[in-house]
């Protein structure tokens, strides 16, 4: 049953990266908290949304954190990978929120109503409480990415495509975590293109 009154935030962290998973957040704060400088996750330091993760953690009414592999990235595209996850987060708080409020301009299909806010997680509290879980969650498992493939430095860029990962990966080819329905991963793998050493 839901909660009328109670009111998830959800973002993701991760749409525009070449490599790794998309991670969803869904938070639901209590009416009263004391956590300050909520904001965009993008907007606050490294140290600072480390610093933030574990209190709004042990702060927040309920939350979860889904990761979309690779694989569902290529099977569904990024934004049906992407609203797939944040049906799965909603689903998976308790209580189950009345109202949903997500960052961007598209919503998925809940059990509850849902409201799209552009720019949301620099202006609702539980949204920004969201995408710093997200992003957070998501650099840990890229720095365990970079341990396992350590030619791309996915430590240093968390597979966005800079200067530098694109260079490793014209180098190296595409590794297991590389989005292969993505433009610069797909042309190194037309015929010809990229003869691995």
């Amino acid at each position: 049953m839901n909660d009328a009154a109670a009111v998830a935030g959800v973002d993701e962290a991760g749409r525009g990266p070449l490599a790794g998973p998309v991670v969803v957040a869904a938070v639901i704060l209590p009416e009263r908290h004391d956590l300050a400088d909520l904001d965009d996750s993008k907007r606050l330091g490294e140290a600072r949304r480390e610093a933030m993760f574990d209190p709004i953690r042990e702060t927040a009414v309920a939350w979860h954190i889904e990761t979309v592999p690779v694989g569902d990235i290529e099977t569904y595209n990024i934004l049906g990978a992407t609203l797939r996850g944040m049906q799965r987060a909603v689903a998976a708080l308790m209580p189950a929120p009345g109202l949903v409020l997500v960052d961007g301009n598209r919503t998925p299909r809940l059990a509850c109503e849902a409201r799209a806010i552009v720019g949301g997680d620099g202006l609702e509290p539980c949204i920004s409480a969201a995408s710093i879980l997200a992003k957070v969650h998501r650099d840990r498992l890229m720095v365990q990415l970079h341990e396992r493939f350590p030619d791309y430095r996915f430590d240093r860029h968390k597979g966005y495509p800079t200067p530098q990962h694109l260079e490793r990966l014209a180098r190296h080819g595409p590794c297991p975590e590389h989005r292969r329905t993505f433009a610069p991963v797909r042309r190194l793998l037309a015929p010809g293109l990229f003869d691995p050493a």
